[in-house]
């Protein structure tokens, strides 16, 4: 075990001396010492009860045979931190998260590993972990959060308390029926009840294989949760004694296997800066054009908040993941043979799974879409891509031409929303990418006012930043190159024409090239004045189309 460097033999009696003073006794240090990720805390509405799921995974690890020791992990609410300078340090948590589960674990030389997290960075940080490590480890989630509702039973969720600001600001709902909004809007414990990035990824970690059926959509009430959380940590101590390792699970066709399903269910935008970072920590190259590739030949069967009324608990009565995969496997679009955390392969439990309610996941005959939720874009304005939530976006705004209005940060042009400066065109938000941002801002705060105020099909926004799973409307994100490497984006000047052809995967701005060359000589590149954390990862960070990695 590679728990021996910490307690066999003579030399190791100093090591053992400090597992006693922490009260194990010689059978539990005996025994296969599991980590325990526990990014639990209290600001976290998708966390604030992960002290229970994590005991449940060490009872699970105890009733199996193995000693579990828990460590934390900082954790970043997006919703939280959405709409002002906060949100810079989200996108950077996943790194760091990564590099702490990796000292904790090289440091104490666990046997194996189990990561617990429910929200939007935290996910992706704790799987680029899993990989990079590469010892036997799994991965298990809070569960989604139930949705909430107004007295007159209409379902509500957290993007039904951004977009109420802009119904409040255009006069539609008053001060008081926002209050009953935000009061019953998220009900309690659990990530944010819509397909939004957190959720997007938890159901995407089963399709990868690296976390157990039912993670990505069991209720984080619901008792079946914490049974989930006990069959995590028995299954992680059958892993380590077998040897399974993460890297022995997964290869390129687990990726495919995640890509189709997120076109499926509509997952968040965010899943093509995630699943990159992922796949390059076990050596796995996931290059933007796979996205497209599959999105081309990947019915969208399902929808959700923020594309409807659905939610994740309507997603887990009508089967769950393994449903969704079964459904397309009808069309030969899973990999079947390839391995899971549960022993078995993806064949192999979609075979026992059932299709419970086709409102919720639509035969694959008959989908919402014939093409899958996510579209990549390119062109003049971004030659290395970029990326659109094609499912959230009403038909008749797939193809979009309008005048420029352009902002050098998210502050500037939300002022000018909220004072219903802007009623129509292409608002450009730049100087938000992973280097320029720095962090890559989410933008669902403005994107909400957009649509609260009833302009979805009168604005499109395009941004080297990024957004929410719950936005919705043609807003264009991951612009790469971004504003901050010199791309087309930092020379948009106001009144450029600027053309979105979602169908034709285009997105172009109608500068010629004698003007661009002119501009790129006339127009200096913005820096900003960095320090701390910001500092560093502006100097490391790739840009978005590479999924944001370090280099």
């Amino acid at each position: 075990m590679r728990s021996d460097n910490i307690k066999k033999g003579y030399l190791k009696a100093p090591h053992r001396s400090l597992l006693k003073a922490i009260g194990l006794t010689d059978e539990e240090i005996k025994n296969p010492i599991i980590g325990v990720a526990n990014s639990g805390n209290e600001i976290i509405p998708g966390h604030i009860h992960l002290d229970k799921i994590t005991e449940a995974v060490k009872a699970g690890i105890r009733i199996a045979g193995g000693t579990p020791i828990e460590f934390r992990t900082i954790g970043v609410c997006d919703g939280i931190a959405m709409g002002h300078q906060g949100m810079k340090y989200s996108l950077v948590s996943r790194d760091i998260i990564a590099d702490s589960i990796e000292i904790m674990a090289e440091a104490h030389q666990f046997d194996g590993i189990v990561v617990v997290a429910s929200c939007d960075k935290i996910v992706p940080g704790m799987l680029m972990a899993l990989l990079r490590l590469n010892i036997p480890g799994i991965f298990i989630s809070g569960g989604p959060m139930l949705c909430g509702f107004l007295p007159d039973k209409k379902e509500l969720d957290l993007i039904s308390v951004f977009e109420g600001v802009g119904r409040f600001l255009e006069g539609e709902i008053t001060e008081e029926q926002l209050k009953i909004i935000e009061e019953r809007a998220c009900p309690g414990a659990g990530s944010c009840a819509g397909m939004f990035t957190a959720n997007s990824m938890n159901c995407l970690s089963e399709a990868l294989g690296l976390a157990l059926p039912g993670n990505g959509t069991i209720p984080a009430v619901d008792a079946r949760r914490i049974r989930l959380a006990k069959f995590t940590g028995m299954k992680v101590v059958e892993l380590v004694k077998k040897n399974i390792k993460p890297l022995d699970i997964i290869r390129f066709e687990s990726f495919k296997n995640a890509i189709v399903v997120d076109m499926a269910i509509g997952a968040s935008t965010n899943t093509v800066l995630h699943l990159p970072a992922i796949a390059n920590e076990g050596q796995i190259k996931l290059e933007l054009e796979i996205f497209d590739q599959l999105s081309k030949i990947t019915p969208n069967i399902c929808k959700f908040s923020p594309a409807s009324g659905q939610h994740l608990q309507d997603l887990d009565n009508a089967g769950g993941i393994p449903a969704v995969m079964k459904e397309l496997s009808k069309k030969g679009l899973i990999e079947k043979e390839c391995l899971t955390v549960s022993g078995e392969k993806i064949g192999e439990i979609i075979e026992k799974a059932e299709v419970y309610d086709r409102n919720v996941i639509r035969d694959i005959e008959n989908p919402y879409m014939k093409e899958g939720g996510i579209a990549i874009l390119k062109g003049s304005l971004a030659p290395n891509g970029a990326v659109v939530k094609q499912s959230a976006v009403k038909e008749n705004m797939k193809r979009f031409i309008g005048k420029a209005i352009v902002f050098n940060s998210e502050e500037d042009a939300m002022k000018e929303v909220v004072k219903g400066k802007i009623k129509e065109g292409v608002i450009v938000i730049r100087y938000e990418g992973p280097k320029g941002g720095p962090g890559m801002r989410e933008m669902l705060s403005i994107t909400s006012v957009i649509s609260g105020k009833g302009l979805e099909e009168k604005i499109a926004l395009i941004t080297d930043g990024r957004f929410s799973g719950g936005t919705r409307g043609p807003c264009v994100g991951h612009i790469s190159p971004e504003a901050a490497e010199g791309g087309p984006i930092a020379y948009v000047k106001d009144g450029d024409i600027i053309e979105i052809d979602i169908p034709s995967r285009r997105i172009e701005v109608r500068i010629d090239e004698e003007e661009m060359r002119r501009r790129k000589k006339e127009i200096k590149i913005l820096k900003k004045d960095l320090k701390g954390v910001l500092e560093k990862y502006s100097k490391l960070v790739h840009s978005a189309n590479t999924g944001g990695i370090l280099k």
